[in-house]
């Protein structure tokens, strides 16, 4: 921040002017460090260390000039001891995911990682999205099981309005400084997770929304916290408004800072004069804000950077990890070349080779068990969550790629469901929206025209995406199975049960599967896995070293 900034930053940050921290002379110097001329008593020091979207990666791994490392979960305790030994009060907190995306917190539903921030001595966390995957029972438990707070205002049992879970927590310090912390999911959690996970909640957002944060600020503020701040898993890459960090900060006053997840964004930015900070995604950074004489100055510190350990934590790491790998680390085939699992560019913008892969391996599969031709299939990009590097593959890897456990399913769709499901799900082209619901296909050629606006239609039920006005606008099949295109056509296609109940943007599929129950058999990861090692001979072949053409995209 600039000088020019400081002044809405002192009107705004009530916790710093309520106990005399500001004066009018103190700054912020352009790399975020605290500085101040003030000769007034300074407030107490303050370190809010936090973290988001770890997603399972609580292994150290050590980064490469390609490849970016992150932490040990066992470094956040060891930095927060740090940060008390310079004399702050430090809270620790975590803004949601934290119970699924590796084999190390999957194979228990997310128990495992709940086990590691207790050791941690995390004192909150916002749910996210993906801490629904596991089911509502299994969230329980995490629940239970947790020695901090779930937190979330605006997830709301839809029968009586009551919310799921706690809505805030206070925090007095040593000197009797109250801070405030309020929880928000994202309301793209209806699909972003089995719809079936949340068929009975409402998760509020736009007016909704503002109006629950505004309730929880001044709630607050009635109970004497000075400091409020908004620890929110709702990210900005959403379509539409209403629903984002952002539309948040745009529309609330009283919020004095925002720490954010969701969209796996590294940010330190400032809205509306309220600082808004992320720390990226797996813990490749570890987000510090420090208040220091009434300042906030925000740091993201990398992997890397930093290496204190807190040998007991490490020790608990260390047991899970090696009980896991015992388990899936077998060896079960080799690539020559990287398999792309990226998420922008990769997976969520672009047809991949591990999207053409996989999906191939899915067609083969419900080939194979159905013992019949299946005409093509549809994966959702985001349904796959790492690339798969040269070298080596482990059963270990592929579970980490296809973190869900997802059912593969065989749906027989029209040519108009699937040309809809394609158009749905190519809604964030040409917007700068990496859309998890972007197609990966086998058997199927398409273009999409990015020249051409995504024309919304109503939303679809139970989900914060709109269905599209004309299907076909910016979609255009060329062939399906070697069959080319037609609407009235019915086609097999090999997908997973996420999208087959309505996940992401394929209310087309759902539709379909009401009419036809899909055949269902086997895991997502178990296809793969098949496939590499009976098609493939334990070998990726070498066709897959790029992406073959599938989809084409025009004006992007």
């Amino acid at each position: 921040m600039q000088r020019s900034d400081i002044n809405p930053m002192i009107t705004r940050l009530n916790f710093f002017r309520g106990v005399g921290l500001l004066s009018a002379t103190a700054a912020l110097s352009a790399c975020g460090q605290a500085q101040s001329t003030s000769t007034e008593p300074a407030g107490p020091l303050v370190a809010i260390i936090h973290t988001n979207d770890t997603h399972g990666h609580d292994v150290a791994v050590e980064g490469t000039e390609d490849v970016q490392g992150n932490f040990s979960m066992a470094a956040v305790p060891a930095l927060k001891a740090e940060w008390e030994k310079k004399g702050y009060e430090v809270l620790l907190v975590d803004a949601g995911d934290a119970t699924q995306g590796t084999p190390l917190v999957d194979v228990d539903k997310g128990s495992t990682a709940i086990t590691f921030m207790n050791a941690c001595g995390y004192q909150m966390m916002t749910v996210g999205n993906h801490d629904f995957d596991w089911g509502r029972d299994s969230l329980e438990t995490n629940r239970k099981n947790a020695q901090f707070p779930f937190l979330s205002a605006n997830v709301l049992l839809a029968e009586t309005g009551e919310p799921l879970f706690e809505c805030n927590k206070i925090v007095e310090l040593a000197d009797g400084t109250k801070v405030g912390f309020f929880g928000l999911t994202t309301p793209s959690t209806l699909t972003t997770t089995n719809p079936k996970n949340v068929a009975d909640l409402k998760f509020l957002k736009g007016d909704e929304l503002y109006a629950c944060v505004q309730a929880q600020v001044d709630e607050l503020r009635a109970q004497g916290c000075e400091l409020v701040v908004c620890l929110s898993h709702l990210g900005n890459e959403a379509l539409g408004t209403g629903q984002t960090s952002k539309d948040v900060l745009q529309n609330v006053k009283g919020i004095d800072l925002c720490i954010d997840g969701h969209d796996h964004e590294e940010v330190q930015d400032e809205v509306e004069g309220i600082p808004l900070v992320e720390t990226g995604c797996y813990l490749h950074n570890i987000g510090v804000i420090a208040i220091d004489e009434g300042l906030p100055a925000t740091e993201l510190v990398a992997a890397g950077t930093y290496d204190g350990i807190d040998a007991s934590v490490q020790a608990i790491i260390d047991t899970e990890d090696e009980r896991i790998e015992s388990q899936l680390g077998v060896e079960v085939g080799e690539t020559a070349f990287l398999l792309d699992g990226e998420r922008e560019p990769g997976l969520r913008t672009q047809e991949t080779n591990l999207g053409d892969f996989c999906t191939d391996a899915f067609r083969w599969t419900a080939a194979n068990e159905l013992g019949q031709e299946v005409d093509a299939s549809v994966l959702n990009g985001g349904g796959m969550r790492v690339s798969i590097d040269e070298g080596p593959i482990s059963l270990k890897i592929i579970k980490t790629v296809f973190p869900f456990s997802n059912q593969v399913a065989v749906l027989n769709v029209s040519g108009a469901q699937l040309l809809e499901a394609l158009e749905a799900a190519c809604q964030g082209v040409g917007e700068g929206i990496a859309l998890g619901a972007f197609p990966q296909v086998s058997g199927i050629t398409f273009q999409i025209d990015a020249t051409v606006p995504y024309e919304e239609g109503p939303l679809y039920p139970n989900s914060t995406y709109a269905s599209p006005a004309n299907p076909g606008a910016r979609v255009t099949i060329s062939d399906v199975g070697g069959k080319g295109f037609a609407e009235d056509a019915v086609y097999s296609i090999a997908t997973i049960t996420y999208l087959c109940d309505g996940g992401d943007t394929y209310y087309a599929f759902k539709e379909a599967a009401d009419i036809e129950q899909p055949v269902t058999f086997g895991f997502d990861y178990e296809a793969v896995t098949s496939y590499l090692i009976t098609e493939c001979d334990h070998v990726v072949p070498e066709e897959y070293a790029e992406a073959q053409g599938r989809i084409t995209i025009i004006g992007e």
